[in-house]
């Protein structure tokens, strides 16, 4: 039976939320952006799948926004930050080496750059059908030390 858990578990993390190809990206990471709900430039300094679409992270330099490709415009600019690529890229399939039940493979579902550091958007926990009190987001930030890449 454990067994059987284990394996709905596996597929259900590694089955990407977009079904089969993963939907092209608005903006490239650290890219201005012109945010038509405010106005305003900023840089893309994340993004995430949520709600069947791409949700950018805007850095408006007083405080980040969140946009859809809809409400921006992409100026093909990068930002001059000096940080390193992102180790991984979005939908890649990872391990998670700090959980320590059932399986570990998850998909990177978001980027994001906080206080110069690439962190990790991974489900940290497959739905249940009972709302629980103890879990209010299954979802995960989580850093570039606690994933490992997985050779498929």
């Amino acid at each position: 039976m454990i067994d059987h858990i284990n394996a709905l578990q596996t597929s259900w993390y590694l089955s990407p939320p977009w079904r089969e190809t993963i939907p092209p990206i608005a903006v490239n990471l650290l890219e201005r952006v012109f945010l038509r709900t405010t106005r305003t430039f900023g840089y893309c300094c994340g993004m995430q799948w949520k709600h069947e679409c791409w949700i950018y992270s805007i850095d408006c330099g007083k405080e980040i926004l969140h946009a859809t490709q809809n409400q921006i415009i992409g100026t093909g600019e990068l930002q001059a930050i000096t940080v390193q690529k992102p180790a991984f890229v979005l939908g890649e399939r990872v391990f998670l080496c700090s959980h320590d039940k059932g399986t570990k493979q998850r998909l990177i579902l978001g980027i994001a750059l906080v206080h110069n550091s690439w962190f990790y958007l991974v489900e940290l926990v497959s739905p249940t059908l009972a709302q629980s009190r103890t879990i209010s987001n299954r979802f995960s930030l989580v850093g570039e030390k606690s994933l490992v890449r997985v050779n498929v």
